[in-house]
């Protein structure tokens, strides 16, 4: 910049900014006696003041609190948080590149639901003031999808928001997004293969490699080893623990689900090792998948493909015919989280209802309270043999971008207030 080409009014301006202020210029551009690129600039225009200092340019933002409530500043200050959110506007990309070349149609359902459903989570609730009706905050999409496929869409996908009224954790956020696809004519085995495909493909993609750190551990997202939840239980039994690990035909047995985690509870009482504690009465499936994500899931760190769940905490998987006691259902494990559930649809419209019917009746905050009659009635219409699937996209950039924590993800994650106080605080209740 020189006076005599700017003008005393453009020196002086020149001479009047600040770091973050927001300025204009027209000029030539050339490369200085070192190589750089620059601009000779022949007039400047002032564009917008910073009235508060930026962070101090070589620290960044350091404050993880901070940078989370004010985002803005962490994308200017921090150019790793910046690529963060690059890469999962990349992620997005290629999910859609990838569905949209096999035939699949993207479309969008209610935000606001009559009934939750779709998973078992606490819902948030909202009114409807002109209809004098509550409403529920979207858990899930699954329902609505699945009514198109009943209406003839064979392949659909909506990437969308959910809202569970539940804790906040490095893994969880009460807002979050995820792709939710379902191809008619095709079942859980047949997404198992799906999913090999598309981990692979976004790794190699995104990071130029198959192969990723996260948290200090190399994943080959190209190799993923499969396992029914009775298998892993048996592989990853503590080998400290008293007696032999279980079979998997003992796990299938009356009672043998129950008697197992009562070995490994007593093992783990004197080990300080997590407990798995249950209240009240429960079902071999549901002592199954207790024991599983008490000693099994967190030593899933490769990526694993965990199938054949039981049919008690499965209530909108499709049976197996050679064993009624599993559902065609299976999870995708890495670094120990799960990033993806899928299944081959009940499409039994009897079968549905009666689910449905003895969720309610268990109660409790995370089930609906009343059946979804139109959803049965739309199964009556028949839904072709369809397999469905949810994918964390939350959860997938943290392994992609080896990000920690969710809320490094989100790009404005839920927090308290500042200062601390709850909303019920804030208003003195």
């Amino acid at each position: 910049m020189k006076k005599d080409v700017v003008g005393e009014g453009g020196f002086q301006l020149f001479h009047l900014l600040d770091l973050g202020d927001s300025i204009g210029v027209r000029g030539r551009l050339f490369r200085t006696k070192t190589n750089e690129l620059s601009v000779w600039v022949e007039e400047i225009f002032f564009l917008s003041k910073a009235l508060l200092p930026l962070p101090e340019k070589w620290h960044g933002l350091t404050d993880v609190e901070l940078r989370y409530r004010q985002r803005y500043l962490d994308l200017i200050a921090n150019e790793k948080s910046r690529q963060v959110f690059m890469t999962r506007a990349r992620i997005i990309q290629e999910l859609r590149h990838f569905f949209d070349g096999r035939g699949y149609v993207e479309v969008e359902t209610p935000m606001m639901h009559p009934i939750p459903g779709g998973a078992t989570a606490r819902p948030f609730i909202t009114h409807h003031n002109t209809l004098d009706i509550d409403l529920y905050l979207r858990i899930a999409p699954e329902l609505y999808l699945k009514r198109l496929t009943v209406g003839g869409f064979d392949r659909v996908y909506e990437i969308n928001r959910n809202f569970r009224n539940e804790g906040i954790s490095t893994q969880h956020n009460p807002e979050f997004t995820m792709l939710e696809f379902y191809e008619a004519y095709s079942n859980y085995r047949d997404l198992m293969d799906v999913n090999e495909q598309l981990f692979a493909l976004l790794a190699k993609n995104i990071t130029g490699s198959t192969t990723v750190k996260y948290g200090g551990a190399e994943l080959d997202l190209s190799k993923m080893q499969r396992l029914s939840m009775r298998e892993a239980i048996v592989k990853y039994w503590p080998a400290a623990a008293a007696g032999a690990a279980p079979t998997t035909e003992q796990l299938a047995a009356p009672g043998g689900a129950q008697e197992a985690t009562k070995r490994y509870n007593l093992w783990a009482k004197g080990a300080g090792a997590p407990y798995a504690a249950a209240k009240g009465t429960h079902t071999n499936g549901e002592w199954t998948g207790l024991l599983f994500e008490t000693m099994a899931e967190d030593k899933l760190v490769q990526p694993t493909i965990l199938y054949d769940f039981p049919t008690d905490i499965s209530p909108l998987s499709k049976q197996k015919p050679e064993d009624p006691s599993l559902t065609e259902r299976f999870e995708i494990y890495v670094a120990g989280m799960e990033v993806a559930n899928g299944f081959s649809e009940l499409n039994d419209p009897a079968e549905q209802e009666r689910r449905f019917l003895v969720q309610i009746a268990q109660g409790g905050d995370e089930v609906p309270k009343q059946l979804d009659s139109d959803y049965i009635r739309a199964l009556c219409h028949g839904m072709p043999p369809t397999a469905g699937e949810g994918i964390g996209i939350d959860r997938l950039t943290m392994l992609l971008t080896d990000s920690p924590s969710i809320r490094d993800v989100i790009l404005f994650p839920l927090l308290r207030p500042e200062g601390g106080e709850s909303s019920s605080e804030a208003h003195g209740a």
